[in-house]
């Protein structure tokens, strides 16, 4: 294929090559090709992305002016780009963290592009907190958390979840404005947003004081891992308080859940309440229940389950998640499929 291919084409065959100079040439060609042509091609670099991890991080800067697209579609295809880079190499994604945190806080900019600029910034979280987290990105993830959208809720909250995982020092004054949070009606928030708060509470348990309610409500949350994540946010508190007033008898009746999440966090509530040496659970890694290790060890088994397990596809114009046999046009935004 010379020269004169197709773009969109052109640009994959080149990463494909490990031909990175002349690929940063072609994104920079891309600029002037049709709107068509660039959601194409970046769109393929996020497929190659998928299947190759570490394919294409080092073209990350030439696709940074991208981000700020005149066509919608083109920034949401670079974004997502961005969460799939992040999700398998973060370390490629730090040199671009201005720019993604600049989408997230742009009033202006379409939601779909924001949350996913935040949930490639909350990869970014996990391995390289201090690059991510400044308060005003960390208020622009938490002020988000008030869009009506409940698919952005859950990249925002999700985003909020990495950058407890990564260092929970970043969210310790922030226990009661999300623990505020804890009854939405999006079960993804919620797991979440209980999850952020149970990895601050294992370095600074004492902070879990200002969302002791909230918590004793989730108790009987209709999703195991909320209801899980509750009683080991409980735990925690009652571990580093013994005068802590916690709902104990209800945690007790949690010991018999069926799930096991949420037996083995119930069975550690009432263990380190009752003063037993013993506090009942580990991870399967063997990481103990309560200790940040095995918070970030269930996240992503948890998240898997909890995430639609027969999507077939996503409207490249706004992301939903398209069934196979939905409508010709997406529901939300119109577009054909």
């Amino acid at each position: 294929m010379g020269d004169n291919s197709p773009v969109p084409e052109r640009v994959v065959e080149l990463v494909e090559a490990e031909s990175s100079g002349e690929a940063r040439s072609a994104l920079e060609r891309l600029g002037d090709a049709s709107a068509a042509d660039r959601s194409e091609a970046i769109r393929s670099l996020r497929t190659l992305a998928e299947k190759r991890p570490g394919s294409t991080g080092q073209l990350l800067p030439a696709v940074v002016p991208f981000l700020t697209d005149d066509e919608r579609a083109v920034r949401l295809a670079t974004a997502k780009l961005f969460v799939a880079v992040a999700e398998s190499d973060p370390d490629a994604v730090v040199p671009v963290v201005e720019a993604l945190a600049d989408r997230l806080a742009d009033g202006d900019e379409f939601y779909y592009v924001r949350a996913r600029s935040a949930e490639a910034l909350g990869y970014v979280a996990l391995e390289h907190p201090d690059a991510v987290a400044s308060p005003e990105l960390l208020a622009d993830l938490r002020v988000g958390l008030e869009f009506d959208e409940p698919e952005v809720k859950e990249k925002l909250a999700k985003a909020i979840e990495f950058v407890a995982l990564g260092d929970p020092g970043r969210l310790r004054h922030q226990v009661p404005r999300l623990a505020e949070r804890l009854d939405d009606d999006n079960e993804l928030v919620r797991y979440h947003l209980s999850t952020a708060l149970v990895a601050v509470g294992c370095s600074y348990p004492d902070r879990l004081t200002d969302a002791v309610d909230e918590f004793g409500s989730r108790l009987g949350d209709s999703n195991s891992f909320v209801r899980g994540r509750a009683a080991e946010a409980l735990g925690l508190l009652g571990e580093a308080d013994p005068d802590a007033s916690l709902p104990t008898d209800r945690l007790a009746d949690l010991t018999g859940d069926e799930e096991r999440f949420v037996a083995e966090r119930a069975s550690f509530g009432v263990a380190v309440r009752c003063g037993g040496d013993d506090h009942s659970g580990e991870s399967p890694d063997g990481t103990a229940i309560g200790s940040l290790g095995a918070v970030r060890e269930t996240t992503a088994v948890a998240i898997e389950e909890l995430t639609t397990p027969d999507v077939d596809g996503e409207c490249p114009h706004c992301g939903l998640e398209l069934p196979e046999s939905g409508p010709p046009m997406c529901p939300r935004c119109g577009a054909p499929r």
